[in-house]
């Protein structure tokens, strides 16, 4: 076993929560790496939170200035490599004996730190051989796989500033799930796409993930006019009174009984044309209803069929990357995603995830009357789907502008880099498992790394997350490449134009 140092004893410890090492000569020890000291029939699992080095012969400032001026500099006239150490601060993660407990009797002082090996990693940290390998813990190289239901059936958050992988961890997320075998138990997936981030996994070339993946064009997607029930009219038009929307149920109840399917330009039709109707209703029913028609919602069915397209170990990708009218997007987010949730209920569909990219604009905090009516669809899943498998993932660049409702029902979060002082400290209230070591190194996490909280695992836990195996969509095409393909358009253009002329 490679030995990395000694305990030392001081006011503070050690104790039952942490203890401190002079770190060996030659030891290799790096934040954040897991250790164990050996205690009476188990482990005591540690993990390093920071390491300090010091040197008597540099502790006085004038004393190092005096040497300095000289030519030959303090390290000349004195031994000062032989007086160098440091010392690593860690953090008591529990004792490991059969099963990981609290630690009720600290480590002793003198006594040798280990690193931890992966095979005491893996029974520790709550990890699962058959769960989903997400990438690898940071400074081990342990595979990082979680379990489904500990990371999915009590709702994921993934949180973390622009550019800092949150979209390629979801993308592995899916992936994983996609890639996983019958027996261990499918869950089928669907993905509301903002930016067109999964379409990549229909790519031909990816041909393990494009026979198992559906991508549904936002500007195609449809809802059933015959769906527009008084509480939908309501939800989407807030100003609708309620004499308003009970006597239009009146006129969709007609046209349903005529048997044949229907769109908003009839249903307007029908409106204008029922006697029964007083002008007082009618005139403010039409002038909704041609607000909807505006938002080219609606149509004679709905679209897609949720029945065929959700299947186990299988994708839907939802691009709304198309659709330009953030209503819109929000209504066909509240509109599928009630009727995924109503289909699962009734065991008609199989146990899922719905992923949705920019939560935030989806399910805001702050909402004037009217806006965001997919709130209510996502609040909903958060408090109830665990009870059916239908699980939330709600990705978020601003988690401070996320519903509290339903950020506060996921219990398990990864957290990527994220620098705005509002966002940390609302995912510190939202996430009871954060310490605030862990809470003051997110803002330095790199591009890939991310911290594991909650339900998942046992204790927070840094991870650098894979690269995905799909094909990333060209969204992302660098700045300096926008303006050249431009301006190499113009070009081509204007020489197109002067040989026409000629």
């Amino acid at each position: 076993m490679n030995v990395l140092g000694t305990i030392v004893s001081s006011e503070e410890g050690p104790s039952t929560g942490a203890f401190a090492f002079v770190v060996a000569p030659n030891a290799r020890v790096r934040k954040g790496a897991f250790v164990q000291v050996k205690a009476g029939s188990g482990r005591i699992v540690g993990s390093v939170q920071e390491i300090l080095r010091s040197n008597r012969y540099f502790e006085r400032p004038e004393s190092v200035s005096e040497y300095g001026k000289g030519s030959s500099g303090i390290s000349s006239a004195f031994p000062v490599g032989e007086w160098e150490y440091s010392v690593a601060s860690c953090v008591v993660n529990g004792f490991f004996s059969e099963s990981l407990e609290r630690c009720f009797v600290p480590p002793s002082p003198g006594a040798q730190v280990e690193e931890a090996d992966d095979t005491l990693l893996s029974q520790v940290t709550g990890f699962d051989e058959n769960g989903l390998e997400i990438g690898k813990m940071l400074q081990h190289s342990l595979p990082a796989r979680v379990s489904p239901t500990r990371l999915l059936q009590k709702h994921l958050a993934v949180l973390g500033m622009s550019g800092c992988g949150k979209s390629n961890l979801s993308a592995v997320i899916l992936e994983e799930l996609i890639l996983r075998p019958k027996e261990r138990g499918r869950l089928a997936a669907v993905a509301f796409d903002a930016h067109g981030d999964y379409i990549g996994f229909a790519d031909l070339r990816n041909k393990e993930f494009a026979s198992k993946t559906r991508i549904i064009e936002g500007s195609e997607m449809r809802i059933a006019a015959s769906s527009l029930s008084p509480a939908l009219l309501r939800e989407l038009m807030p100003d609708v009174t309620r004499t308003a929307a009970r006597d239009f149920a009146k006129v969709v109840n007609a046209l349903k009984k005529e048997g044949e399917a229907f769109g908003l330009a009839e249903l307007i039709e029908a409106v204008q044309s029922t006697d029964s109707l007083k002008d007082s209703v009618r005139q403010p029913l039409l002038s909704w209803l041609d607000e909807l028609s505006e938002l080219d919602l609606f149509g004679k069915t709905d679209y897609p069929a949720m029945q065929g397209l959700v299947e186990p170990g299988k994708l839907a990708v939802f691009d709304l990357s198309s659709v330009s009218s953030l209503r819109k997007k929000q209504a066909l987010v509240s509109f599928f995603g009630r009727k995924l949730f109503n289909l699962r209920r009734d065991g008609k569909i199989p146990p899922y995830v719905m992923l949705v990219e920019e939560a935030h604009n989806f399910a805001p905090e702050k909402t004037a009357k009217g806006g965001a009516v997919s709130k209510t669809i996502i609040e909903t899943l958060a408090r109830e789907g665990r009870k059916f498998g239908a699980c939330l993932c709600l990705v978020s660049q601003r988690p401070v502008h996320l519903s509290t409702t339903a950020l506060s029902q996921c219990n398990s979060f990864i957290v990527m880099r994220v620098t705005n002082p509002y966002d940390l400290n609302h995912i510190a209230e939202s996430c009871e498992s954060i310490d605030k070591s862990s809470q003051d190194q997110i803002t330095s996490l790199g591009v890939g790394e991310a911290l594991l909280l909650g339900e998942a695992v046992n204790f927070p836990l840094f991870t650098c997350v894979r690269v995905r195996k799909t094909s990333k969509a060209g969204r992302g095409t660098p700045l300096e490449q926008m303006a050249k393909e431009y301006e190499d358009s113009l070009t081509a253009k204007q020489d197109g134009d002067a040989k026409a002329f000629v």
